[in-house]
């Protein structure tokens, strides 16, 4: 039987979110980590606002009639990012994964993006075997860490919500750490009321569209990115994504009780600059 495609449509959001949180459940609790998401109707959830938002591309999997798995495409910039790609478990072995990330990948080709981004676990080697085979490159060992460790303020770092007067000089920021900017996301999260900014010497230093797994920051210095990280009252999520080079900060978070939950990659197609910065990834890119 083949493995065949097509769009999302709101009906298939619990199914997919049941699929989507055995899938990551199966792999994470096979090498002794807690799953992303905590529960179906949470993975559910978070399937139906992919499915529903405007700038991000959804394809599902099918065979025999049969869902089998679903993947994204964010579309919200420049660079675009892959994820969460799942498979049912107990179709590992029908090419769903490959199918899926075929599609997303034309898509991106097929919309001129010059670069494309995802964010990959560790600790599972067979999703690691399939993104090299499709042409990514390892760039960044990340390191998500989690706590509740008590807000702490920075002297001469004002942290306070990003508001869309704040967006260019972001965007900016953003071009000078990356060499890309991710306005989409931005005006996302300062609409949700998520982002933040910091400031020093009458400027932006930092930003992010939220402290967690599904936020990324972009900052001058690593005492910027301390700043937005200390503001934050609680880390949704699994934790917050730190590139495990940047050693200062890791061991900052180590010393606030936070701690290391697991290890993922950062990969890479298409334009890719070093960074000149400070920043912290997504589980998108």
């Amino acid at each position: 039987m083949t493995v065949t495609v097509r769009r999302g449509r709101k009906s298939d959001a619990a199914a997919l979110g049941d699929i989507c949180y055995t899938a990551f459940k199966t792999v994470a609790e096979a090498h002794g980590c807690a799953p992303d998401l905590p529960s179906p109707d949470i993975a559910a959830g978070v399937i139906a606002s992919l499915v529903a938002h405007e700038r991000i591309f959804d394809v599902v999997a099918e065979m025999d009639g049969r869902v089998l798995g679903s993947n994204f495409l964010d579309e919200r910039n420049p660079i675009s990012g892959i994820g969460p790609i799942t498979v049912d478990p107990t179709h590992q072995n029908a090419g769903a994964g490959a199918v899926l990330m075929r599609a997303v990948l034309e898509r991106s080709a097929e919309r001129g993006f010059v670069g494309i981004r995802l964010v990959q676990a560790a600790y599972h080697r067979r999703s690691l075997a399939l993104y090299l085979k499709l042409g990514f490159e390892a760039r960044e060992l990340l390191a998500c860490m989690q706590g509740q460790a008590s807000p702490v303020t920075l002297p001469g770092y004002a942290i306070r919500a990003a508001t869309a007067d704040d967006v260019p000089a972001c965007d900016r920021l953003c071009m000078r750490v990356h060499g890309h900017e991710r306005n989409g996301e931005l005006r996302d999260a300062v609409t949700q009321g998520t982002a933040s900014v910091v400031e020093r010497l009458g400027r932006i230093t930092g930003y992010a569209t939220r402290v967690g797994f599904m936020g990324h920051a972009v900052a001058d210095t690593t005492d910027d990115l301390k700043a937005l990280i200390g503001a934050a009252e609680s880390i949704p999520g699994p934790g917050v994504l730190i590139p495990a080079r940047n050693g200062e900060l890791v061991r900052w978070c180590l010393a606030r009780r936070m701690r290391i939950t697991q290890t993922m990659t950062l990969m890479t197609t298409g334009l890719y600059n070093e960074p000149e910065g400070a920043w912290l990834p997504s589980v998108i890119y």
